[in-house]
């Protein structure tokens, strides 16, 4: 899992409330258990018409948001079904932070998993950085996980919480598997020392 340390990106505005998992990647896109890919599926019923063009009123196919890697979305974002492939939508089509006053608690912990931060702010900073987002090109907002602030355009700063175990693993990159690594060494005399002990085992 990539570190995640500062992020300076354009931040692409999504004003909906109750975001869904189905929204963020419709059911048709879950045949794969691959991580790759489904980034031409995010958001796949607001992105594209019925004839499978774009919809250019969407906020992603509009030229200033198209590499956006920072989203600005309304509350309550990630409801709905458990499903690990949205974080992993997300992060294929680029975007690495999600801000908003609340997620849903199974799509938060994914998040982490996967290398996505999402930062909870009021609603006072959200609508903020919601005007700072609906700039276009000019909505460039910096991300310093290390200070825990988030810096607008025009150099106002917002400073967020966070748990500090979380802030830990996404700093020096660990999900699951890269925090049991971390402990390789004492694992491996551990087996060693109970091989001895248990040999029959």
């Amino acid at each position: 899992m990539d570190k995640f340390t500062k992020l300076t990106g354009v931040a692409a505005p999504l004003p909906i409330i109750n975001v869904d998992t189905d929204m963020i990647i419709p059911k048709d896109y879950l045949k794969t258990i691959k991580r790759t890919g489904l980034g031409t599926g995010l958001f796949a019923e607001m992105r594209y018409n019925e004839d499978g063009s774009e919809n250019p009123d969407f906020v992603l196919n509009k030229p200033a948001y198209r590499k956006a890697q920072i989203l600005v979305a309304g509350d309550n974002f990630g409801c709905g079904s458990s499903r690990e492939h949205a974080p992993w939508a997300l992060l294929d089509f680029g975007i690495r932070c999600v801000i908003s006053t609340s997620f849903a608690d199974i799509f938060y912990n994914n998040c982490f998993k996967n290398g996505i931060l999402p930062i909870r702010v009021s609603q006072e900073d959200l609508d903020k950085l919601m005007d700072d987002a609906q700039r276009g090109a000019n909505a460039t907002i910096s991300i310093d996980l290390e200070e825990m602030t988030i810096k607008g355009p025009d150099g106002g700063t917002i400073t967020f919480e966070l748990d500090e175990f979380r802030r830990y693993c996404m700093l020096n990159g660990l999900d699951d598997i890269g925090l049991t690594m971390e402990k390789a060494t004492k694992i491996d005399n551990f087996e060693a020392a109970n091989a001895e002990k248990h040999p029959w085992a």
